[in-house]
């Protein structure tokens, strides 16, 4: 079987000559469908660079990606923002959501991107926010939420496409203690429960130790060890 998402001999290198920065250097890395991956490093140790190529935000310098068993280098570029709008959803610190528009709105933007019809469109974003317990704000401004019930917007947002995979860079990091244990629990609940691949960049080492896997990154490098 295919990994979900794999990585051989990945370098992202910036600049030239003298102003040469090695952000990754020779990462090879496979991910399983449903696993649970925290990536952990410093401020500046390639993690979130990482994040980006996994994710089809940024391309590697060298090496390949495949997700599901396809390299995406043999995509075209209409390919792959197609993949990872089907395949892929994202959640973030901050929550990029449009303060003036309601939550249902934000919520189906992608599929607003993919052209779905607005039936569609409403039905499948209705459902998503009973998911996260937020149906009841479903016409409430973004802009009047509270901090863990914008993030439970995004984690709607990015459940509309039904996607394979999400990634959450540092998803409770603007949030309260207990806040952040509730976002959590439904990362975690939608990895088991939907066997969703769960792509979690993070400083926090609790968060990392729910985790199937931790990858560490320094300098570029990769170390990585199963939790128990």
């Amino acid at each position: 079987m295919d990994a979900a998402i794999a990585t051989k001999s990945l370098d992202k290198v910036y600049g030239k000559k003298d102003d040469r920065l090695v952000a990754l250097d020779n990462i090879n890395l496979s991910i399983k469908a449903g696993e649970s991956i925290a990536i952990v490093g410093k401020s500046g140790s390639g993690k979130s660079t990482l994040m980006h190529i996994l994710a089809l935000l940024d391309e590697p310098t060298k090496g390949v990606v495949t997700v599901n068993g396809v390299d995406v280098s043999s995509l075209s570029e209409k390919q792959v923002d197609l993949l990872r709008n089907k395949s892929f959803g994202f959640v973030f610190q901050q929550f990029f959501l449009n303060g003036n528009e309601t939550v249902l709105d934000n919520v189906i933007l992608p599929l607003k991107i993919a052209k779905v019809g607005r039936r569609e469109r409403h039905k499948r974003g209705l459902e998503v926010l009973k998911a996260v317990d937020l149906a009841e704000k479903a016409n409430a401004k973004a802009l009047n939420l509270s901090g863990g019930q914008k993030q439970r917007a995004c984690i709607a947002r990015a459940l509309i496409n039904n996607p394979n995979v999400i990634f959450a860079d540092e998803p409770t990091g603007n949030l309260d203690s207990t806040t952040g244990g509730k976002i959590e629990e439904l990362l975690f609940k939608l990895n088991r429960e939907k066997k969703i691949t769960l792509i979690i960049v993070t400083h926090d080492p609790d968060l990392a130790k729910q985790c199937d896997r931790q990858i560490n990154i320094k300098d570029g490098h990769l170390a990585e060890r199963k939790n128990s």
